[in-house]
């Protein structure tokens, strides 16, 4: 098997520079990235038992198939890999239906008062109820029980503790316990989910990333939040994002002019009004937190990658193990893009390539095998703003091609 990922890691190095790639840097890096995955996730789709002739063969399709083919097939990949995920979910949480009237009480009771996050006691604010009969019932585990039995059935759970990276404004890092094949997902990005429409709601609007450091954009320009997750939960329950901290618009003193208009004419807009939506999702997922993962530090090299993930919604058995939300009421909207700037315009019919409705997500992908050590993710920060004093480039070019 080592000598077939020597192929495919070989492959990664010529595909990414092949002359049939976009001329637009950032294109080219987007199908870069595509023709990474493609690889990575194909190779994991193999298995244990594959043998050099079906390697040869996904490294002869990945430099002959279209973007959209290699796209088409990182999600059917990557999917294959979720619903093993949640059949593996299913087991441990879905109760006994024979004990169902011995263990009714107690599994009713853990779900009836969900726990409020650290983040939603550390900002005093509470959730509005809703209807927790709408939640199905689940074994009432602790998070570190289900963590625990996913490791035992898929052979790797995650673990959120001090990192190693040598700086002090590292933190918390996200550590993988077990052992993980390359191209296996890794850890879900969760949040809440903003296109390009709704922007402006993105607390703190538009300086959001200024006291939010839990933000990631996907290349289609969606954006998601994962503040309001924070480190998860204990239950299964209604969840709205509404943890989310409130934004401090005070104008301070020592602030120069320009600061205070801009702040004055930009403030976010108030999405109450927008209805906000809520889904029943499982707070105990264990996957739940690629948000926690950091930047290498110098000589140090990633071992993950980000991956687009398009969650089918007609797939509600699933919907609960994908930690995400979107924002507004579900309008479609085609976005048009000139320079850094989005426009948007509503249309009345389904149209395009994706033909069932889709919740725009992330996930993390292995870009080799990994045990018992700390997951470390390229940010690939613009290098057209100032970055902070910690962040080495992995790939400078890569910086520039991603943001150009």
């Amino acid at each position: 098997m080592a000598s077939l990922f020597h192929k495919f890691q070989e492959a990664v190095k010529v595909l990414a520079k092949s002359p049939t790639f976009a001329k637009d840097p950032r294109s080219l890096q987007f199908e870069a990235d595509v023709n990474r995955l493609f690889l990575y996730t194909s190779y994991n789709r193999l298995g244990k038992d594959a043998v050099e002739a079906d390697a040869e063969e996904i490294v002869d399709m990945a430099g002959k198939a279209s973007l959209a083919d290699q796209q088409k097939q990182v999600q059917e990949n990557v999917h294959s890999q979720i619903t093993n995920f949640c059949k593996h979910m299913d087991y441990i949480l879905q109760p006994d239906l024979t004990g169902k009237d011995k263990q009714g009480t107690s599994s009713s009771e853990n779900n009836s008062s969900p726990r409020r996050s650290g983040l939603s006691f550390a900002t005093s604010r509470t959730a509005p109820l809703k209807d927790h009969s709408a939640i199905p019932e689940s074994k009432p585990l602790k998070f570190t029980e289900v963590s625990q039995s996913l490791k035992d059935l898929m052979g790797y759970t995650l673990e959120v503790k001090p990192s190693q990276i040598p700086h002090e404004d590292a933190g918390q890092g996200l550590f993988l316990h077990g052992e993980a094949d390359v191209g296996a997902v890794l850890a879900f990005y969760p949040g809440v989910i903003y296109s390009p429409a709704y922007y402006r709601y993105i607390p703190g609007y538009p300086r959001v990333d200024a006291q939010n450091s839990y933000l990631i954009t996907r290349y289609d320009g969606t954006v998601i939040n994962a503040q309001p997750w924070g480190v998860g939960g204990e239950s299964r329950e209604i969840w709205d994002g509404s943890s989310l901290p409130e934004s401090k618009h005070i104008l301070q003193a020592d602030e120069k002019g320009s600061e205070r208009i801009w702040k004055m004419l930009s403030k976010p807009l108030d999405g109450t009004r927008l209805g906000g939506n809520h889904e029943v999702l499982e707070r105990r997922n264990p996957l739940a937190f690629a948000h926690f993962a950091n930047h290498p530090a110098k000589d140090m090299v990633p071992n993950v990658m980000v991956c687009p993930y398009d969650f089918p919604l007609p797939e509600k058995h699933m919907r609960v193990y994908t930690p995400n939300i979107s924002f507004g009421n579900g309008e479609e909207a085609n976005m048009r893009r000139f320079g850094t700037f989005w426009f948007k315009s509503w249309k009345s019919g389904k149209k395009g390539l994706v033909d069932v409705p889709v919740l725009k997500t992330l996930v993390l992908v292995a870009t080799r095998a990994i045990c018992n050590e700390e997951i470390l993710l390229n940010y690939r920060l613009s290098n057209s703003k100032q970055r902070p004093p910690w962040y080495t480039p992995v790939d400078e070019e890569e910086d520039r091609r991603r943001w150009s």
